[in-house]
């Protein structure tokens, strides 16, 4: 008997890092240099993650810091100011929450180009994530991830030589009061809410859950929902050198810098 060929479809592979926890200025930078490192085909897709370490509000590139920050109160609870090259609002992010990267390049033919279906595309991976929680999550245009009504995740992103740079927020257990203080809201911004405070319009994982979750189970099922949304296989690696000593250098000569975090 003749057994008939069996083809099968390799799955796209992704490189997966783990970064752990790093300070505002090296999270700034590595997010760029695997963008670099992409663009130059030295490096795969990538989806990394990590905590943030010191406490830090995150300003979007094209933000005045004054505008949507109280720098005063950031002093007094010791939260860093750092900007970040993609665009979006400010963000406050601590040790209790998970960020997520997606380095990837314009030509994979998952990425619409079209950027506000991208954001959906590529928030998929949390959504899912959540879901397998058990939680009732679903994408708010443009850039929201909601439980329950009420935002967990905002994702911001830029494209820079044929390069897509999209990362989020997942709040886990995140210090919404200190989130509350010193970032400002817009009156144009809350107008259109039926929430009227910081508070009433974020919701962290813990509260979501009932529970406080397992960072480290957290991490996978990001992993694996991004696998499902994406339909790819996330291989764990590493940094390379070159992307290494970029970093370091980004980190030391822009992401440090009064010039660059509060160039606007």
């Amino acid at each position: 008997m003749v057994l008939a060929d069996k083809v099968f479809e390799l799955r796209e592979t992704w490189r997966f890092l783990d970064l752990g926890i790093i300070d505002p200025p090296t999270s700034g930078a590595v997010g760029e240099v695997i963008l670099l490192a992409r663009s130059k085909k030295a490096v795969p897709d990538t989806l990394f993650l990590y905590q943030r370490d010191p406490p830090a509000c995150s300003i979007g590139y094209f933000q005045a810091v004054e505008n949507v920050v109280d720098v005063e109160e950031c002093k007094r609870l010791n939260v860093d100011i750092c900007r970040r090259i993609t665009g979006g609002g400010a963000i406050y992010s601590d040790m209790e929450n998970l960020t997520y990267n997606i380095v990837v390049s314009e030509d994979n033919k998952k990425i619409p180009q079209d950027i506000l279906k991208s954001y959906e595309v590529l928030c998929r991976g949390v959504v899912e994530s959540l879901k397998m929680l058990g939680l009732d999550a679903s994408f708010k245009p443009v850039n929201d991830i909601l439980v329950d009504g009420r935002k967990i995740s905002g994702s911001s992103q830029t494209r820079r030589k044929n390069v897509v740079l999209h990362h989020g927020t997942l709040l886990v257990k995140t210090d919404i009061k200190t989130m509350s203080k010193v970032l400002r809201v817009s009156k144009e911004k809350m107008s259109d809410k039926t929430a009227k405070s910081i508070e009433e319009r974020v919701i962290n994982l813990e509260a979501a859950l009932k529970k406080k979750p397992d960072i480290e189970m957290i991490k996978n099922l990001l992993k694996r929902g991004f696998e499902k949304a994406l339909d790819i296989e996330l291989i764990p690696g590493e940094l390379s050198d070159y992307e290494k000593q970029l970093t370091d250098k980004f980190k030391r000569e822009k992401y440090s810098t009064r010039e660059w975090n509060f160039r606007r």
